[in-house]
């Protein structure tokens, strides 16, 4: 298809919105009756994202480079006239470059200060450098260094030079219609061509709500979940086969098919970026919706909410989301039953703060924000004499649910769970008691900015709301902090409401940056999507995902030679790009795919040098996480390109081997931690020793050994302690600086004795 033909179509999908928006204004008028606030609210969000549009970001226009080797028409222009002296034609350009009138005129072409900037310094180098012009340039040149030329003659020129540079200029229009996202619901016409049902099941956790949708979902004849989380996909998938429905797994990185010879079940569960928005069914089941305001995957329910092709759409999430998706849903014509729920069993903000770890009771959750005070946690609990099971963000689905299940079984001597805010959902634990170690969370804005901020009620009353769950041995649930300060914020917190949700996040498409890349070949793909971003306008109701991630990968391979549609897939995959193993793997998983060289098993377990060994330390299990990530990435790569990544059985099989070692590591953390521990005080007391030896004098190293020996730079608070504690020597560092010194000092006494002995003599 036309990139002019594209364009075209995606005009007409505006059409078409404008004539659906005003039947469904109709329809609305007699079915949904909204209140007069709902639409006053609507179309004060479309008016003002029509009227204010955000100014271009023009940084981010790279330009290109002309030679100024190429064109021009030979001698004929200095044969019609005469040289051009250069001296003189600097001074015609440099006045060119000051008259305020050209600049305007340059600004109603596009060109911005820093454009202009950018043109002029671009253009002088080539008119000056240009070993023959065009004739007629060369004549008008000619003419004004002679005063009988206007300097405004040079504008025409100037302007055609600017878009060589900067071919973004000719197709502003187009670009600005690609990037076009104020109607996203005519992206899915599938949807639009049906009236849906939407079903909102509000309420705080442990409400029922999703217990209420997914019963709707085995009732029907089809059906999709769309889960936020791999393990929340496969419990439902795991309840629906119980339960005598046939339901398919698909997530990401897995594919489970009930009949063995590949056909589809009618229901299927999968995490929320795998749903098929093409694919007929009866009921479809979207949880989470709250996470819709997400900044780095909101775009995935926004996607599934206007693009799920199914007569109803259960969506579940807090109350706090309800009148958005309305006002969603108005947008789309289609009406909105809200179920509300409460809580089925009660929990309670404690007037008392724990203090201290020997405080903990059985059933106790410690919530921490950093894997670092999980360790240190841990480690504390068991030299009390106690057990305690982990779980955080990074560690692999079946560690977690192990974990799970060893915290939760009655007979299991651990009582005690120390976890991340990762208990917020997906796992189901029996707690009767949430402590906060703390309430401040490191996160990303929408800008990618890192910032550390008090947890917001919503998230805190996510995690809250785990302890005394309904299914568990404890009815009632008890919520508190460590520390005796944290607590009066915690109730001020909980006590808030929860702010309502007011924006949906969106992503452009594939296809989209296909189109743009049509218009500027020569940008690379994290510059297309900074350009789309800049141009991008989206009405009040939306905001673009933040995409640093994905400009992440991009630059990273940005070097390899892949079209543009493979560049796309492989930035879209979901890695940790704070695991230096991980990115790298990545990087070579692209370059060989570059070379057509197929990722074959026994390239990756090169790679990875498998088989591995149970971890002997935090860095160890640290180690193998990743592993198990680049598992996992070459699982999500190998449904995308099955060719290149043939073995994907065979890769499961040893990343669940892996798994179990990484449990026999977690089950062991505390041991692991002890031993990292040995091993950082063993490197701090080399380290003193050491340093202390090196920067004793010389001439006293004979004598007073003893008191050496009690010198205060050995203790903890010596430079070498400082210095390996916090990350600045390491043992091996320390032992090179040893051997050095005593070279030296070798070296130093055989000069001396040398001399001595010259001066016997």
């Amino acid at each position: 298809m036309s990139v002019n033909r594209c364009v075209y179509l995606l005009s007409r999908s505006h059409i078409r919105y404008r004539v659906c928006a005003s039947t469904a204004a109709v329809t609305n008028n007699t079915t949904l009756h909204p209140t007069r606030r709902t639409f006053e609210k609507l179309s004060s969000r479309h008016s003002n994202s029509n009227s204010s549009s955000r100014p271009l970001d023009t940084s981010l226009f790279v330009p290109l480079t002309v030679k100024s080797d190429e064109g021009g028409d030979g001698p004929v222009g200095e044969e019609l006239t005469q040289p051009l002296d250069k001296s003189e034609l600097l001074k015609v350009l440099n006045r060119f470059y000051k008259r305020k009138e050209m600049q305007k005129l340059a600004a109603d072409q596009g060109l911005d200060a820093r454009l202009f900037h950018q043109a002029f310094v671009s253009f002088r180098k080539y008119v000056l450098e240009m070993n023959s012009l065009n004739a007629d340039f060369h004549i008008i040149l000619s003419d004004i260094c002679c005063g009988a030329g206007h300097i405004d003659d040079i504008f025409p020129y100037f302007m055609r030079h600017a878009k060589q540079i900067f071919p973004m200029l000719d197709c502003m229009d187009d670009l600005r219609k690609i990037s076009d996202l104020r109607v996203p619901a005519n992206w899915y016409p599938e949807a639009r061509a049906i009236q849906r049902k939407i079903v909102f099941h509000a309420g705080p956790t442990n409400s029922g709500k999703t217990y209420h949708a997914i019963q709707r979902f085995l009732a029907a004849k089809s059906g999709v979940y769309c889960g936020p989380l791999k393990l929340l996909a496969h419990e439902i998938y795991e309840k629906s086969n119980d339960a005598g429905v046939p339901c398919d797994l698909v997530t990401g990185e897995e594919r489970i098919f009930v009949y063995p010879e590949g056909r589809l079940s009618g229901h299927i569960a999968s995490t929320i970026e795998m749903c098929s928005v093409t694919t007929p069914y009866e009921v479809a089941v979207i949880d989470e919706i709250q996470m819709i305001k997400d900044p780095a995957r909101g775009w995935a329910w926004t996607r599934a909410l206007l693009g799920l092709c199914a007569e109803e759409i259960h969506v579940c999430g807090e109350a706090a989301a309800v009148d958005f998706v309305t006002e969603l849903m108005y947008t789309t014509g289609e009406e909105v039953e809200v179920h509300n729920y409460k809580r089925l069993t009660p929990f309670s903000v404690s007037n008392h703060a724990v203090e201290s770890l020997d405080n903990l009771k059985p059933g106790d959750c410690i919530v921490c924000f950093s894997k670092n005070d999980i360790y240190s946690i841990s480690r504390q609990i068991e030299v009390r004499g106690l057990e305690c099971a982990v779980i955080y963000g990074s560690l692999p689905p079946g560690t977690k649910l192990a974990q799970a299940k060893k915290f939760n079984d009655p007979d299991d001597p651990c009582k005690i769970l120390v976890a991340t805010d990762a208990v917020g959902m997906g796992l189901n634990l029996s707690i009767r008691r949430i402590i906060f170690n703390s309430l401040v969370k490191p996160s990303v804005n929408e800008k990618g900015e890192k910032e550390l901020d008090t947890i917001s009620t919503s998230q805190a009353l996510q995690i809250a709301g785990r302890a005394g769950r309904f299914s568990s041995v404890f009815k009632e649930g008890e919520v508190t902090t460590m520390q005796r300060d944290d607590l009066p914020v915690l109730k001020e917190i909980l006590g808030k409401p929860v702010d309502p949700i007011e924006t949906a996040g969106l992503h452009p498409t594939a296809e989209q940056i296909e189109i743009f890349a049509y218009h500027l070949p020569q940008a690379t793909l994290s510059n297309l999507i900074d350009i789309f971003v800049s141009l991008a306008q989206v009405d009040g109701l939306y905001f673009v995902c933040n995409i640093d991630d994905f400009k992440f990968l991009a630059d990273m391979i940005q070097h390899i030679p892949l079209n543009l549609r493979t560049r796309y897939v492989f930035c879209t995959a979901p890695i940790n790009k704070k695991q230096a193993f991980v990115c790298t793997s990545f990087l070579k998983f692209a370059r060989q795919f570059s070379r057509d060289e197929p990722l074959t098993f026994n390239w990756v377990c090169r790679h990875v040098n498998w088989p591995l060994v149970p971890p002997k330390n935090i860095k160890d299990l640290v180690h193998l996480e990743a592993v198990h990530d680049v598992l996992d990435l070459y699982l999500w790569l190998s449904y995308r390109f099955m060719d290149m990544f043939p073995d994907a059985n065979l890769i499961r099989d040893i990343q669940k081997e892996l798994d179990g070692i990484i449990q026999v590591g977690v089950r062991n953390i505390t041991w692991l931690i002890r031993a990292t521990e040995d091993q950082c005080a063993s490197a701090e007391n080399t380290a003193s020793i050491g340093l202390a030896v090196l920067d004793t004098p010389p001439l006293r190293r004979g004598r007073g050994t003893k008191n050496q020996r009690k010198d205060p730079r050995a203790t903890d608070s010596s430079l070498s302690s400082r210095l390996v504690r916090d990350g600045l020597l390491t043992k091996e560092l320390l032992q090179q600086l040893q051997r050095e010194w005593v070279r030296e000092q070798s070296q130093r006494g055989d000069d001396s004795n040398s001399a001595n002995k010259g001066k016997k003599k």
